[in-house]
């Protein structure tokens, strides 16, 4: 079968109208309902292993618990990005549109210690535009905070979101020409098994720092960080990553707990041409006919994933003693399934914080095999100081009982 005799998903289509923008509009402001999006409550072992097996991040301290002993945490503890595992993000408002992840701006206050409970909250602050789009025509950019409390009643962290929602079927006549701005693409990327070779070895060289530190006084305006490199990204890296918990929104399921919840929601879903089966549209990460029927030539990553990736990358490079305070990042363009994208830094300021930390400003990349950088974004990261006392770490630690 030809590719144009394919079958062709449908997903419910809409243009951007007046009544909708005014609807949307009286809803900033709302506290949402999460509970259907909501995957992990409490930070027990296997779920921050899930979680970390689902970014790709072989970082002990994480899952060894007498490493992590050994640390100035004192007791097991899960990446600063495991909150993203509790919840993501949540399908809401603008019926019809298509809806693509642009940007997170990220703040971290406390760790998270093995079988802490985390509560998540999600507000509609609402949204900017409408204003023309190159890829389909006019877009709206709507603006979320998340904000995750432990059973102390301490704020872990905020993270504040942007979707930029679009019509579907102009995005899919512009296509990823577009979208992408390099002409035409060739996806799956044709790689070759030399290539493949050294992509494997360059991974399987790659380690965190560990409990070696990374001090203050040794770090230099302009340093480079060490790259982390993820890829070639495979049906099973985006599987393992909502298993994870990775944005479950809603949460997936199967037979008649999903056909009930498609049957309340029909926008949340879409027929498979092939299988007759009901898809959550979420699938465009997994699912080419959805890929295809959002205007994009094939499954693509997720937000948030990427944007674990740059923490995974920071916390590789500040050692067990340091503590990422802030990350912001902005998705830019597609990073598709056979894609490679390589994670590198640049530091560009060194700086004694508010809360009298040493900190670097870091300028982060994420390059793919085209050289494109699909998510330029910084971070603050605090460092140990060999003119202070205790660690980034140590100071944020907490008495946990063994």
């Amino acid at each position: 079968m030809s590719r144009t005799d394919a079958p062709t998903a449908v997903m419910p289509e809409a243009q951007l109208t007046d009544e909708m923008v005014a609807s949307m509009r009286a809803r900033a402001g709302t506290d949402l309902r999460i509970d259907h999006s909501i995957f992990n409550e409490e930070a027990t072992r296997i779920a921050v292993a899930k979680f970390t097996g689902g970014i790709g991040d072989i970082n002990p301290l994480w899952t060894d618990p007498d490493h992590a002993r050994s640390s100035p945490w004192g007791a097991p503890v899960a990446p600063p990005s495991f909150v993203m595992g509790c919840f993501s993000g949540i399908q809401f408002g603008w019926p019809g549109l298509g809806a693509f992840h642009s940007a997170s701006r990220l703040r971290f206050h406390h760790p998270v210690y093995f079988y802490d409970t985390i509560t998540s909250t999600c507000r509609y602050d609402g949204f900017s535009g409408p204003s023309a789009s190159r890829f389909a025509g006019r877009m709206v950019t709507d603006h979320f905070q998340n904000r995750y409390v432990n059973q102390r009643g301490e704020t872990v962290a905020e993270i504040d979101w942007d979707v930029v929602n679009f019509e579907r079927a102009t995005a899919r006549s512009k296509g990823d020409k577009v979208s992408q701005g390099t002409g035409e693409l060739v996806i799956p990327h044709p790689w070759t098994e030399s290539e493949l070779d050294k992509l494997r070895a360059q991974v399987l060289s790659e380690f965190p720092r560990g409990p070696e530190p990374r001090w203050f006084e040794d770090v230099a305006v302009g340093d480079e960080l060490e790259p982390l490199t993820k890829g070639p990204i495979g049906l099973t890296d985006e599987v393992a990553f909502v298993s994870g918990g990775g944005a479950p929104i809603p949460r997936l399921s199967a037979h008649a707990v999903a056909l009930h919840a498609y049957d309340n929601h029909p926008a949340w879903c879409f027929r498979d041409p092939e299988t007759g089966a009901l898809e959550p549209i979420y699938s465009v990460h997994y699912n080419r006919h959805a890929a295809n029927a959002m205007g994009v030539s094939y499954q693509y990553d997720v937000g948030f994933q990427r944007q674990c990736w740059q923490i995974q990358h920071l916390t590789h490079w500040c050692s067990d003693l340091g503590w990422i305070k802030t990350a912001e990042s902005q998705y830019r363009k597609f990073v598709y399934l056979s894609d490679v994208v390589t994670l590198s830094g640049t530091v560009l300021e060194k700086f004694v914080d508010d809360d009298g930390e040493t900190c670097v400003k870091v300028e982060t990349r994420a390059e793919n095999q085209r050289g494109e950088n699909v998510m330029p974004g910084s971070a603050v990261v605090a460092l140990p100081s060999r003119a202070a006392s205790g660690s980034p770490a140590a100071r944020r630690a907490r008495a946990v009982a063994p």
